[in-house]
């Protein structure tokens, strides 16, 4: 089948299998009362049945296994590891059967060591550092790469279809970008994960009849790190290339980054105090509601994700001066945001480590 043929399987097989498989996870997650309860911290206000992130799971997996064929097995084999240890992390963590420090002290490092061993890395330093030195250095920002997109899907499922949806367009324009590259791996990877994520967004959309859990929320961010890392513009210079996944992964940056500095302004460890803070919570409450928050954040998705594409195209200079614009403007974002009313938490004690936020 041609290259084109196989990503358009890929997404058609995923899609259908995922739309298929939430319904009787659903079942399966009210069977065993694997509910999420409403709570002070939470919108929602009745019980909502948790797990499906395993559809989500098994649909991409279905998608890969059936249309991946050609390309580097071993890093086939690496990026299934390292996502189904965090998902099968994240469903413990879901049923509280696993203290919520293993994932991000243990499952994703571990899970960024298994791309490392199979030779999916970051390529930053080594660029103007030689040998060992520049080898250890992308090593380490590889592992700091992982945890941080892999924490900040986990962090940003606060919301109804907020997390799918971003994934969502994230996996589309990583899709988009290695098409313009020919990097077929990426394609099929990208395209898969489109259509897990749409396919549970139908459930997932406010009002949600199923949430994806922690489970769900980590594989999706691991994989969009994977891609992130994958992603080559060709014929970019280096100084470029990093900007690509900054810009597609704009959205859960910017929302990690404001979480961050708001708790920490306020004298919270940024991930051991969540409560209703996120850019989303503090859009919604400007007036938008939920589901308007959260589409306001898909549109602010499209437009990262439209500059990534575009970017590649310009001198060196003129692509650090649009991302110069881009931090300014998502600071003075963040300084105008923490204006909006938003639910402010108390501090927790600096025993606790973090949890779902």
């Amino acid at each position: 089948m041609t290259f084109l043929h196989a990503d358009l399987i890929a997404f058609a097989v995923a899609l259908l299998a995922s739309l298929g498989l939430t319904i009787p996870v659903r079942r399966l997650a009210l069977h065993y009362g694997m509910v999420d309860q409403p709570g002070p911290r939470k919108v929602h206000l009745k019980p909502i049945p948790l797990l499906g992130g395993i559809a989500i799971y098994l649909a991409f997996a279905l998608a890969i296994l059936v249309t991946v064929h050609g390309v580097p097995q071993q890093q086939i084999a690496g990026i299934l590891s390292g996502a189904t240890l965090l998902a099968v992390v994240g469903f413990l963590d879901d049923g509280k059967l696993l203290h919520h420090q293993v994932k991000l002290f243990v499952g994703m490092p571990v899970a960024a060591l298994m791309l490392i061993a199979t030779g999916i890395h970051a390529q930053l330093f080594s660029n103007f550092v030689p040998g060992m030195a520049g080898r250890v250095l992308d090593g380490c920002f590889t592992v700091l790469w992982v945890v941080g997109i892999t924490a900040s899907f986990s962090i940003l499922d606060h919301m109804d279809g907020l997390c799918a949806g971003i994934a969502a367009v994230a996996a589309a324009f990583f899709t988009i970008s290695a098409s313009m590259n020919g990097q077929t791996l990426v394609r099929s990877l990208g395209a898969a994960a489109l259509g897990a994520s749409l396919g549970f967004l139908r459930w997932n959309f406010n009002p949600a009849k199923i949430f994806m859990g922690d489970g769900g929320a980590m594989f999706l961010g691991f994989l969009m790190a994977t891609l992130g890392l994958k992603v080559r513009p060709d014929g970019a210079p280096f100084p470029i290339t990093w900007l690509i996944p900054v810009l597609i992964l704009g959205v859960p940056i910017f929302d990690t980054t404001l979480v961050s500095i708001s708790r920490a302004r306020r004298g919270l460890l940024p991930f051991t105090s969540p409560g209703k803070d996120h850019t989303a919570h503090r859009l919604s409450n400007l007036g938008l509601g939920h589901r308007g928050a959260v589409l306001m954040l898909y549109f602010f998705a499209i437009i990262f994700g439209g500059a990534a594409l575009i970017i590649p195209y310009y001198s060196v200079a003129t692509a650090y001066g649009l991302a110069g614009l881009l931090i300014l403007g998502s600071l003075f974002a963040i300084y105008l945001l923490e204006a909006a009313p938003y639910e402010r938490q108390a501090k927790v004690p600096k025993t606790f480590l973090p949890s779902d936020s």
